[in-house]
């Protein structure tokens, strides 16, 4: 009788990129709280300290979180292929959750954050929608939204087939990192844009904040480009466990052909 294959050990040298990743990614997000803690007032829901909610959900939600959500194959690479879905769905709703809603403290009434902008933009004259950091942005909401409901719908509900999965997942792959990469560049040309409406000429003249919000800037490319280099290791994939194995080669053989005995 033979016995159970044993998992595939994670390789070392992932763990030590994943840790490295989640340094990152914890120090993006606390310094991004630092910024708007020290040079812009905190975080509020009344007046003008209404729009940092803005910037630290969108950080939290679709960076840091977005980013642990496309990893999750590389890390748990040994658990159950259902768990592991359920999980990076879960943590695709989580990101996309905290991105488009925030909670008052003084309020318990659900506050979208996406409209915390509009909200500000109208209280201070500006025009909505102009800048290409807004155009990237709802480019961003509508697709992050159209991929997790379609990516549900293929691979979460009980409906799909699973030559219809095998066909559409390497398109899946490819639009979950480009949408993180697109989240990471809209959020850097939000810093961007934030700092010359408030420091204007003055942030050539390497203003402290301007200082500590380039730093942030290099963080957030930094986490974005070792996400990336993690999911781009091809030694580092999700191995097949046996029950994928088998769903796989009887796959092959009703479009192919293919049989084990005839390889």
């Amino acid at each position: 009788m033979e016995s159970p294959a044993r998992p595939a050990p994670v390789p070392t040298a992932l763990l030590y990129y994943v840790a490295f990743s989640q340094l990152l990614g914890l120090a993006v997000v606390a310094m991004t709280g630092t910024w708007l803690g020290v040079y812009r007032g905190g975080i509020a829901w009344e007046s003008a300290l209404q729009f940092n909610v803005h910037p630290l959900c969108m950080i939290i939600g679709l960076v840091f979180l977005q980013g642990d959500a496309l990893l999750v194959y590389r890390v748990f690479r040994n658990e159950a292929k259902r768990t592991t879905k359920i999980l990076h769905g879960l943590l695709h709703l989580f990101a996309f959750v905290i991105a488009l809603v925030a909670q008052s403290s003084r309020d318990p009434r659900l506050r979208p954050g996406l409209v915390a902008v509009f909200d500000y933009h109208r209280k201070e004259g500006y025009a909505d929608l102009y800048s290409l950091h807004s155009w990237c942005g709802i480019l961003v909401f509508v697709l992050f939204f159209v991929q997790w409901l379609v990516g549900f719908s293929f691979f979460l509900f009980p409906g799909a087939s699973f030559s219809l999965r095998s066909r559409y997942r390497p398109q899946h792959v490819f639009l979950g990192g480009a949408i993180f990469l697109l989240s990471v560049g809209t959020a850097l040309l939000g810093l961007k844009e934030a700092l010359l409406f408030e420091l204007g000429t003055k942030y050539s003249k390497f203003e402290p904040e301007g200082v500590l919000a380039n730093v942030l800037g290099l963080l957030l490319a930094a986490f974005g480009a070792v996400v990336l280099y993690i999911l781009t290791r091809a030694d580092w994939k999700r191995p097949l466990q046996a029950e994928e194995q088998a769903l796989s080669m009887d796959f092959k053989t009703l479009t192919e052909g293919d049989s084990p005995s005839s390889q």
